[in-house]
């Protein structure tokens, strides 16, 4: 499989434009060929949305893909594999999703309580090899974040509540894309939900880099035009900005 890391950034660049189609929006049923497909294509990751409740509470309204998924397509792929963790215990998945062989283990913040448990958090998805990024809901404050911006290797921004594909773009979540943007010049920003040819403007304008697009790339009549639209906008507002 291919190492565990992001493109290196220089300095005063901003970070490259990465595509990363949501497996949510693939058939299921072809869930290898579709993810080849789209590779081909032109997308850069492969997004794995993972909600699976814990115990008797759940951390959204749904249930979707768990490690036996990702280590599945892991057999067929050596793609990087960027997993959102929807789930009211992030910790409890660390070993499993890394024996899986995800490379980016994203989970939420408002999912772990008090600062130093983030940060052990953190700490323990790296120790296993993977990367480590942090995602908020958009009800949560952006600032939330500040503290842990040295250390981590992403930030993902909801631009949807999490739970369902399908939903329309917030374009109010553009300020706390622009808040780390100002504050993290080489930082890796994802953004995810709604996104399409229709709001990537808006996304990359504000400093987005990693573009999460399900429905928008998976549902195409042309998802390879789509795929080249969305980094074509992320490139230009780059371009722009340095």
């Amino acid at each position: 499989m291919v190492g565990r890391s992001l493109p290196e950034v220089g300095k005063g660049c901003p970070p490259p434009a990465i595509i990363s189609p949501s497996i949510l929006s693939a058939d299921f049923a072809q869930l290898a060929s579709e993810c080849d497909t789209i590779l081909k294509l032109g997308a850069d990751w492969l997004h794995v949305d993972v909600m699976v409740r814990v115990g008797d509470g759940h951390f959204v309204p749904n249930l979707t893909l768990g490690p036996p998924v990702a280590k599945a397509l892991r057999k067929h792929t050596d793609a990087f594999l960027d997993c959102h963790l929807m789930v009211s215990d992030p910790g409890r998945w660390v070993d499993d999703f890394a024996d899986a062989g995800v490379d980016m283990y994203t989970f939420h913040l408002e999912a772990v309580e008090g600062e130093q448990a983030v940060r052990d958090l953190i700490a323990r998805v790296r120790a296993k090899g993977m990367l480590a990024g942090l995602v908020i809901k958009p009800g949560t404050p952006v600032e939330a974040l500040d503290p842990f911006l040295p250390d981590i290797d992403m930030v993902l921004i909801m631009t949807v509540e999490p739970g369902f594909g399908g939903q329309k773009f917030m374009p109010a979540m553009m300020d706390k894309v622009r808040h780390l943007r100002a504050a993290r010049p080489d930082l890796f920003i994802e953004v995810d939900g709604g996104l399409g040819p229709a709001t990537i403007d808006a996304a990359a304008e504000a400093g987005a880099n990693v573009i999460v697009a399900g429905s928008a790339v998976f549902g195409a009549q042309d998802p390879g035009q789509v795929i080249q639209t969305l980094r074509e906008s992320v490139e230009r507002a780059g371009a722009s900005r340095s």
